[in-house]
């Protein structure tokens, strides 16, 4: 499921997060690559362990939490922490590459399985050209370009790339989330019962029979899932 997540962030923690970044110690994005991707990455990226990062994903994180669909899309149970690229310039594009299936926390805390790929866009879209993050899907090529502080999920499993940036400077966060639902087809059937069900419940109440019946077949699909 590819889906768009309207202001994550809001205009001015997009601000905000522009107003740290502007400063922050940039590097070439290959130091943290595995082989694949080494190949293919072209940008440059932000030290994890540096006090900007650490500022701007507070930010993310918070937004993250007031964030319904989010929640009801992803069903996380880890998130890794955020990072955060920039392509201009002569590092200007990510070729074809798949995420890997495991995530090390660099701080030794753990792993994440990377059963959902997310990127939050930071740049106006107006300010740059290219970079599209382009996803190959079961439905072809989808690309997709979002306004500041919006953000799009897509299955970690998805052949991806950006293309290349020919003006100006696209700045992103990225990051992974390791889902109680680790199946992808699962996931999209219970965000779509989820989304009838508040339609439901807006038009006909929480008391309504039929919402107290599909309500209880949602959990009851959840526990029969979760990986918890």
């Amino acid at each position: 499921m590819l889906l768009h997540l309207r202001a994550v962030l809001t205009p001015e923690e997009v601000a905000r997060a522009n107003e740290i970044l502007a400063g922050a110690p940039w590097e070439d994005g290959r130091l943290t690559a595995g082989e694949q991707s080494a190949r293919a990455k072209n940008n440059e990226q932000l030290r994890e362990d540096c006090e900007e990062t650490r500022a701007v994903q507070q930010l993310l994180l918070r937004g993250l939490e007031r964030h319904q669909v989010f929640f009801s899309a992803a069903l996380p149970k880890q998130i890794s922490p955020p990072l955060f690229n920039r392509y201009g310039g002569a590092a200007n594009s990510f070729g074809n590459h798949v995420d890997s299936a495991v995530r090390f926390l660099r701080d030794g805390s753990g792993r994440v399985r990377t059963d959902v790929s997310c990127t939050l866009f930071l740049s106006d879209p107006d300010s740059y050209d290219g970079g599209e993050l382009v996803v190959e899907d079961t439905f072809g090529e989808q690309r997709v370009k979002l306004p500041a502080g919006d953000m799009v999920i897509y299955p970690g499993t998805s052949v991806h790339r950006v293309l290349p940036v020919t003006r100006g400077a696209r700045v992103a966060s990225y990051f992974w989330i390791q889902s109680m639902i680790r199946s992808d087809e699962q996931r999209r059937l219970l965000f779509d019962m989820d989304n009838h069900l508040r339609h439901l419940r807006s038009t006909y109440g929480e008391t309504d029979p039929g919402v107290i019946g599909l309500t209880s077949t949602y959990h009851n699909l959840l526990r029969m899932w979760l990986d918890v």
